[in-house]
C-alpha cells in the first residue's frame, strides 16, 4: 500500500469539470498534436491506440496546459512515464473504439503521494464513470477473467490485474439501470459494492479532474471511437 496514503487521503476531493477550459483553437491544437506524435501502442486487443504527449511538440500548449491546471489544483508534479531519455512526458492521447474496463490510475511508484488526474477530450461523445470507492495500491486493472488474472509479467507501465475490489467495498449488487445504461462493457458481477460518485459526460473544450484513488472506467456509449487526453499528476 502507498506509503504516503494519510497525506494522499488530506487532499483527496470530489471530481470536477472545468467547462471551456480550452478554446476552439486551442482543441485544433491538441488535435494537431496528435497527429504529430509518434504512435506508443496499438493495443489491438482493447482496439485503442496510445500516444505519449512528448515534450517540445508544441511548447505553448504545454505552457498553457500546465498554468490552467496549476490555477486548478495548486502545485503539482507530472507522475506520466517516462520517454528514452528519461525526461517526463505531459499524458497519453488515447483513441479508443472499445470501452476500457474498471481500474486506477495509482502509479507505478508506491513512494510518490500520488495527487489529481486529469481528462481532456477531443471528441464528443463519449463517457466516464467515476465510482465513490478509492484504492492506494498502485495502477491496478480489475477483473474476474482467470487468464487476465494469471498475467505477472508487466512491461513497464502496464496495470497489475486485481479482484481484490470484490473483497473490499462488499456484495452489494450494482445499479442494475446505470449498468444498462453505461457499463454494459463490464460483467455486473465485477461492479458489486461499487458506488457511482460521478458520471463525466464528455465535452469538447472541458476537463475532468479527479483523485488518482478512485475507480473508474469508460463507459460503454461509443460513436465509432473517442480521443482524449490523461494527465497524471504527484505532489
Amino acid at each position: 500500500m502507498n506509503s504516503h496514503i494519510k497525506k494522499i487521503r488530506e487532499l483527496e476531493s470530489q471530481p470536477k469539470v472545468i467547462k471551456n477550459m480550452f478554446s476552439t483553437s486551442e482543441t485544433e491544437d491538441f488535435l494537431k498534436l496528435y497527429q504529430d506524435l509518434p504512435v506508443t501502442v496499438h493495443n489491438k486487443k482493447q482496439n485503442v491506440i496510445k500516444k505519449r504527449w512528448l515534450q517540445g511538440y508544441n511548447k505553448k500548449l504545454e505552457k498553457i496546459f500546465c498554468e490552467r491546471l496549476e490555477k486548478e489544483i495548486g502545485s503539482f508534479k507530472m507522475d506520466n512515464l517516462k520517454d528514452e531519455n528519461g525526461k517526463d512526458i505531459f499524458g497519453l492521447i488515447q483513441e479508443s473504439y472499445s470501452p476500457i474496463g474498471l481500474h486506477v490510475d495509482g502509479g507505478f511508484d508506491l513512494n510518490n503521494q500520488i495527487y489529481k488526474q486529469t481528462l481532456i477530450p477531443l471528441s464528443s461523445v463519449g463517457s466516464t464513470v467515476i465510482f465513490k470507492n478509492r484504492y492506494y495500491e498502485g495502477s491496478t486493472s480489475f477483473t474476474q477473467d482467470p487468464e487476465e488474472l494469471k498475467k505477472k509479467n508487466l512491461g513497464y507501465g502496464q496495470n497489475k490485474r486485481s479482484n481484490n475490489h470484490l473483497q473490499l467495498y462488499g456484495k452489494k449488487p450494482f445499479d442494475e439501470k446505470i449498468h444498462k445504461q453505461y457499463l454494459q462493457h463490464e460483467n455486473i458481477e465485477n461492479l458489486r459494492g461499487l458506488e457511482v460518485e460521478m458520471i463525466y459526460k464528455w465535452e469538447i473544450g472541458s476537463m475532468l479532474i479527479f483523485d488518482r484513488s478512485h475507480l473508474h472506467c469508460s463507459s460503454s456509449v461509443i460513436e465509432g471511437k473517442k480521443l482524449g487526453i490523461a494527465t497524471f499528476t504527484k505532489k
